[in-house]
């Protein structure tokens, strides 16, 4: 008989979140846009507000040069508004840098400059309603002789439902 070396037996397994391996990635694709913290383009909703957030986003930050033995002017935030929206948002330019600021901590950014473009998201899309109980009950005419009637009714929901859309 011959020993066999000791048996190896893995450890736990540590998997980290994928937001923290590509922490390095994203930072680095923010920073050329200007932002110093991605948490302004992630909570953008929670930071504006969501009536705001659902018309515009911020697109960069951008930061002047910074002049010897002057303090740092403020950046201007640039935002990707939704053409009609545009003069209701630019009404609401207090507000933003109100919150953006508070958001920072200190005045960071000092302007907004709007670039009238459609949102980068895509829109949640309204889930429709159940179809009409006068098509489903024509189309429940049309099914013919089917035996089990909650098949009966679902085939005639499903085919109420086609129609309409």
């Amino acid at each position: 008989m011959s020993k066999s070396g000791p048996i190896y037996k893995p450890g736990p397994i540590s998997a980290k979140p994928l937001g923290i391996l590509l922490d390095d990635v994203f930072a680095e694709a923010y920073a050329k846009q200007g932002f110093a913290a991605r948490e302004l383009v992630t909570r953008w909703a929670q930071i504006a507000g969501p009536e705001i957030a659902a018309h515009a986003e911020p697109l960069k930050m951008q930061w002047p040069r910074p002049v010897e033995g002057q303090p740092q002017e403020p950046a201007t935030l640039v935002l990707r508004v939704e053409g009609p929206m545009a003069l209701e948002i630019q009404h609401s330019a207090d507000v933003i840098l109100e919150r953006v600021n508070r958001f920072f901590g200190w005045s960071a950014v000092g302007k907004l400059a709007f670039r009238q473009a459609p949102l980068s998201r895509p829109r949640a899309r309204k889930r429709p309603g159940p179809p009409d109980p006068k098509s489903v009950a024509k189309v429940a005419e049309s099914l013919g002789a089917i035996e089990d009637e909650e098949l009966k009714t679902a085939l005639a929901r499903l085919g109420a439902a086609i129609k309409r859309n």
